[in-house]
């Protein structure tokens, strides 16, 4: 199997309840990928995405991008699927 072809399709973050109508119109400071904790229920890693759910890695600073990186190496393990939803600022 291709792993890049398998790291493609493996990561695919789920919309949070947005009304179809309003994402046209947010920006990608109003979404966040939020990836919780599997054992800590207040436990969670939060980074601005667009509403696709895409993180701009060169945005970030050296701690997040780590802690962003980190979060994706351990889906199923320490933290469950990332879910996009609109930033609550």
């Amino acid at each position: 199997m291709d792993t890049t072809q398998f790291m493609q399709t493996s990561f695919k973050p789920k919309l949070a309840q947005v009304a179809q109508g309003d994402q046209a119109d947010q920006t990608n400071d109003q979404f966040e990928l939020r990836f919780q904790s599997l054992f800590h229920s207040g436990k969670a890693l939060a980074f601005p995405c667009d509403s696709q759910g895409d993180v701009m890695l060169d945005l970030l600073s050296a701690r997040a991008l780590e802690n962003y990186l980190f979060a994706r190496a351990v889906v199923g393990h320490e933290y469950a699927n990332p879910v996009i939803q609109v930033r609550e600022d």
